[in-house]
């Protein structure tokens, strides 16, 4: 890879569309951890935050050299241990609330002094996906994400990392990034992402995908976007959730039939347009089925947490990870009825994997 300039930048990313609060049953707290609290009045302004974007030509794995833009940021102490924190492909690099970007992240609830991931014990950094602006419209492999990563690293002038964080998609750039950088790595924590995708995911996004294109030759390129988030969404939780919230007769409006959970499946779909193009999607979802790792090359210490109801990420995929790996690995199994979205939902269960792990324990 060749780094050709990286500057600093003032301008705010696409925050994901916050969900509603859920009236599901949640997974019983692992142990106690430490109480959340959120910064006092002023912290934001005194912790360091930076925010940028790298130009450099990466040897992307199926399109060969592209010259193409990483955006960054950055947000605690920068002589701190640094922990590279990603989410799923609707993520951004923008984490939590800080000094150059007031508004709430993407995983507010875990960032913050004395949570989790806390910027005055750590230096958290993060990036927007290649692809995630819908202008590299190529295959983009997971390798890619990773190789995108170090970049961003080398510019920053940081050689090793202390951990890296990784949820749905970002596990899977994280055991990307384990395999391929391994000596840049102390630890690895992989939330709900496997080492390939299953093939019931795979199909799932495919048909998805096959609903925007089917779009895009319809001229209803938007509205596809929205009927293929809303299935996403789907997939993202599970029936004994939707179940709880939305246990309500079917009703005749204006002649058709409407379930209790249309509206909220069409909000979730407008907000996910009204931020994301139609490219961005079909390249990010086809980089999750393309991905593919040797649990045989990550040598470095994992945790992985799996997600018992989890229909996207089966907890035996991970378990046949955990037994793959060349590296001492603990594997977390919790249960929730936010399904994949638990990594969003269930905020104390997985602060508490986060202390232990981050903290050098398990």
């Amino acid at each position: 890879m060749t780094a050709a300039a990286v500057r600093l930048d003032d301008r705010h990313c696409p925050l994901p569309p916050r969900r509603a609060p859920a009236a599901a049953a949640t997974m019983p707290a692992l142990a106690p951890r430490a109480e959340l609290s959120p910064c006092p009045d002023g912290e934001l302004d005194r912790l360091p935050a930076q925010r940028g974007a790298l130009d450099l030509v990466l040897a992307l794995r199926h399109a060969g050299p592209t010259r193409l833009q990483v955006r960054w940021e950055a947000h605690g102490d920068p002589t701190a241990p640094a922990l590279v924190v990603l989410g799923g492909i609707s993520a951004t690099r923008h984490l939590a609330a800080n000094a150059v970007d007031g508004e709430p992240g993407w995983w507010q609830d875990q960032v913050g002094r004395g949570r989790a991931l806390d910027p005055t014990r750590h230096r958290l950094i993060a990036i927007d996906w290649l692809g995630a602006d819908g202008a590299l419209d190529v295959p983009i492999a997971t390798a890619d994400q990773a190789d995108a990563v170090a970049a961003v690293l080398d510019a920053l002038g940081i050689a090793r990392l202390a951990g890296f964080v990784g949820c749905s998609y970002g596990a899977m750039v994280g055991l990307a990034f384990a395999a391929r950088h391994r000596s840049r790595l102390a630890r690895l924590i992989a939330i709900s992402g496997g080492h390939r995708p299953h093939p019931f995911a795979s199909a799932w996004r495919g048909l998805q995908r096959k609903i925007v294109a089917l779009g895009q030759r319809q001229q209803a390129e938007v509205e596809a976007l929205s009927l293929a988030r809303q299935l996403a969404m789907l997939s993202y939780r599970t029936p004994e959730e939707l179940a709880a919230r939305f246990d309500a007769p079917v009703e005749l409006v204006d002649q058709r039939a409407r379930a209790a959970s249309d509206g909220y499946l069409e909000a979730c779909g407008a907000r996910y347009t009204a931020r994301w193009s139609a490219t961005a999607f079909l390249r990010l979802s086809e980089s999750i089925d393309l991905h593919v790792v040797d649990p045989a090359e990550v040598t470095t210490p994992t945790t992985l947490v799996a997600i018992a109801d989890d229909r996207l990420v089966p907890l035996a995929d991970l378990r046949a990870l955990a037994a793959g790996l060349a590296g001492p690995c603990r594997l977390h199994e919790l249960a929730s009825a936010y399904g994949h979205d638990a990594f969003l939902k269930e905020v104390d269960a997985i602060a508490t994997v986060l202390v232990a792990a981050i903290g050098g324990g398990s």
